[in-house]
């Protein structure tokens, strides 16, 4: 019967100023993990006057990649430093690399081109929260295993 865990994935963030693990045991990571979202469709769809239809297939690869981490995680001091320091100079931004790894499952992503979106939104309250960073991709390649690598 398949299974997953989130301990059996792998993360990490590889930029000018740091290379950050993310993810896995004692990571910090919050319930809702990490997620990559393509950010253009794949088709466009063109209908004629006469209802004839044409489909276009677009080439666009760019994502986001969203990393939520409890409030208490060491990782948010460690994005945060690696944030000031890209910004610090345009030589040094837009150049990030994340790959997540699901090695029980055989899936990999790998995202290229990648910069900061914003400064993480934060906040103080009764209940402590989830950090998130957002990221943009300029292109994610995908693979996504069979559930059985072993097999594979």
């Amino acid at each position: 019967m398949p299974a997953y865990s989130f301990l059996d994935v792998h993360a990490a963030i590889d930029g000018p100023g740091g290379n950050i693990a993310i993810g896995g045991e004692e990571s910090g990571t919050a319930s809702e993990g990490i997620s990559l979202d393509a950010t253009g469709d794949k088709n466009a769809m063109t209908v004629g006057a006469d209802g004839s239809v044409m489909h276009t297939l677009r080439a666009d690869k760019s994502g986001t990649v969203t990393i939520n981490l409890l409030k208490t995680s060491s990782m948010n001091a460690q994005l945060q430093n690696l944030l000031t320091y890209q910004e610090g100079s345009s030589a040094r931004w837009g150049q990030n690399t994340i790959t997540v790894r699901d090695t029980a499952r055989g899936d990999t992503y790998t995202c290229t081109a990648c910069a900061f979106a914003k400064d993480a939104p934060n906040g103080y309250a009764e209940q402590a929260g989830n950090v998130v960073w957002t990221f943009h991709a300029g292109r994610i390649d995908r693979q996504l295993g069979t559930g059985t690598p072993e097999k594979s």
